[in-house]
Formats: C-alpha cells, structure tokens, sequence
C-alpha cells in the first residue's frame, strides 16, 4: 500500500533537547574515522577560529534520526519499512554545531512522490538551539520499492 499522502506536512518534535557535548563529538569522529583535530582539540579548534570543538558535518544525523524515526514507526503512514532503502542525505548550515549546543529538533514530512514504481519519501529536520537560532537542516531522502506499483495493483484488483 502506498504512503499516506494526507501525512505530507506532519511535524514531529524531538521529545527533549539534546546536548552536543565533547565526548559525544568525540566518539562520533572515532566512529567514521576522521581525525580532524578541531573535532576533538579545543586548543585547535579555537585557533581555527571557532568557540569549541565542533561536530564532523554528518553529525546531525544523530538529531535528525529522532524525527525520522518517529515518522517510520508511525503505522498510519503506511510506510513498509523492510522495503526502504536510503536515497540521499545532505545538511544545509548556518553554522556548525559545536561543544555547548543545546538543540532541538523539529522534523517535517516535506515530500512524498511516485517515481516509476517506487515511492520517495523525504524528511526534512531543522536543528535549532534551544535560544531558537536555526544551525543546520538535514534532508533524508528514502526510496520504498515497489511502493507505488504495489498501490496500482492494488487498485487494479479492487475494479
């Protein structure tokens, strides 16, 4: 069955703040291999010219699986996750998030579409600080196979 199009403009709200501390930062840059000193330096990360160590520029994913998160699990959108694949992903910034910062984040259903057979499904985030200054948007982009084909059969089999 296809995606719940009357869901296309559902906002969905991070349950609590989430702190970007050092460690958090840390372990991110551990974990994709990047050891990028202004990610885990404070001393360098000044002399480059910022306030603190800053996050690697994918670490919004964290926050912006939250949103998406509750989205997927929500059974009257309809989403058949076991045929979801990952599309595209990208982060728009005013600024990169850094040690200190206390966001929030607020996720929107910004577009569901048909393309041949398959649907898109594409989820947009903005992470804010909880002063309300936007830092960085993240767009996840999902493709669900067969989504749309399954949806025509399905109404052809009803006539």
């Amino acid at each position: 069955m296809a995606i719940n199009r009357d869901y296309l403009g559902r906002v969905y709200e991070s349950p609590q703040p989430y702190e970007v501390t050092r460690v958090k930062i840390r372990e991110f840059a551990d974990a994709i291999g990047d050891p990028n000193p202004v990610y885990t330096d404070a001393a360098t990360a000044r002399a480059a010219g910022y306030e603190d160590v800053i996050a690697p520029p994918t670490f919004p994913i964290i926050m912006a699986m939250d949103g998406a998160g509750q989205a997927i699990v929500d059974p009257d959108l309809r989403l058949d996750f076991s045929m979801v694949v990952h599309g595209d992903q990208a982060f728009r910034y005013t600024r990169p998030l850094r040690a200190g910062d206390v966001v929030t984040t607020t996720t929107t259903i910004a577009d569901i579409k048909a393309l041949g057979g398959d649907e898109r499904f594409t989820l947009e985030s903005e992470i804010r600080t909880t002063g309300g200054e936007l830092v960085v948007t993240s767009m996840i982009m999902l493709v669900v196979r067969g989504g749309a084909a399954k949806d025509r059969d399905t109404q052809g089999s009803a006539a």
